[in-house]
């Protein structure tokens, strides 16, 4: 039996009235008490996040670069100093591990690999295997680490105002080295929201301290903590993939959308480069956005039908709070893919109709 895990804020999330669900073998807090009022307050204000879940796995050595664009589906020797990129750790079949988010250090051959809390053991194991032949060392880091996010589109100030940074000239995918209490941190502007915002990367003991400087400067902003329900609703409006649902082992990146992060013309082989270039099956499914109307929502594993064939299947779906109809994504067979096209959702027996629409749903005005 595995043993439950609990983040080094998890007395913070109880104190705070917190509920809690499983997740990935972790006790994480789903809802303060409303989930719609924390997606709102994330759209308009800020929410603020404890993902010290996600793993982190630290990549050191003369061949770091070399090494994950053998590793790794994306080109992450190009990356600048305290740059991000996404990006996708498959297996030989092409299938995918996980989804990642690959940053590199300020300085030498040093990245940083975040990894889904489900897949932390996976992801490591395949990150050591291939690491035969260069000279790097792979460092799983996760359990010296926590991970806080502060989104939404007043974020800035709020973190401005407790690491004192000015954050103004900070572009998006791109970090900053600072220190909180005499610790070092790292500040990346990513997030997993749709929003503007920011991941703070910190050693657990200074986890607690920095949470509530966080939340008593974003108090006056009308920053809200906000569970993982807020943030599934979140990033379902934004077209962001979730592993196991989205993503998998019997998905290729091209199904889901994501051939732009494969980068097939960089020099040199990757695990899964043959089974990329090869393709999926002729009608194999792909992923796409659904729109219905009414509040009924489809939801993941209900089935997708065109008169009386089943044509797909939703992977995440709900009542979308800032769109106010029902969302949902979903894989189905090229035939329905077009977007403009009708289908049918079973919701319990029942059709309802939904519209085949790009992703995302939903896309922040930029400033």
């Amino acid at each position: 039996m595995t043993e439950t895990r609990y983040s080094p804020l998890h007395q913070v999330h109880v104190d705070a009235g917190a509920s809690f669900t499983d997740f990935a073998g972790w006790q994480m807090p789903v809802s303060y008490g409303s989930d719609l009022g924390e997606h709102h307050a994330v759209r308009t204000a800020a929410g603020i996040f404890d993902i010290s879940h996600m793993a982190e796995i630290r990549i050191d050595g003369p061949d770091s670069a070399a090494y994950l664009d053998y590793a790794l589906a994306g080109r992450l020797s190009v990356l600048d100093h305290l740059q991000a990129k996404y990006t996708l750790l498959l297996d030989e079949q092409g299938g995918v591990i996980d989804d990642l988010i690959v940053y590199r250090g300020a300085e030498g051959n040093s990245f940083l690999v975040v990894a889904n809390a489900g897949n932390r053991l996976p992801v490591v194991l395949a990150l050591q295997e291939r690491a035969a032949g260069f000279k790097v060392a792979v460092a799983d880091e996760s359990d010296l680490v926590s991970l806080i996010a502060v989104q939404g589109p007043v974020s800035r100030p709020i973190v401005e105002k407790v690491l004192g940074l000015d954050l103004s000239e900070l572009k998006y995918y791109r970090g900053v080295e600072t220190t909180y209490r005499d610790q070092k941190c790292f500040v990346a502007r990513t997030g997993y929201t749709g929003e503007d915002g920011y991941e703070i990367y910190v050693g657990q003991y200074n986890a607690t301290a920095l949470w509530n400087d966080l939340v008593e400067a974003g108090e006056p902003h009308g920053l809200i903590p906000a569970g993982l329900a807020a943030r599934d609703t979140l990033r379902l409006e934004a077209g962001m993939p979730l592993y196991g649902h989205e993503l998998g082992l019997e998905t290729l990146p091209v199904q889901a959308g994501l051939d732009r992060v494969v980068v097939l013309a960089k020099e040199g082989d990757f695990v899964g480069r043959a089974a990329i270039e090869a393709g999926p099956v002729p009608g194999a499914r792909v992923l796409v956005g659904l729109t219905a109307e009414g509040r009924r929502a489809g939801r993941a594993g209900y089935g997708l039908y065109s008169g009386d064939e089943l044509v797909g299947e939703i992977t995440s779906g709900a009542l979308s709070p800032t769109l106010g109809h029902p969302i949902a994504m979903a894989y189905v067979d090229p035939a329905v893919a077009e977007p403009g096209t009708t289908i049918d959702i079973d919701v319990r027996g029942s059709r309802i109709p939904a519209t085949v629409v790009a992703l995302p749903f939903y896309k922040r005005e930029k400033q």
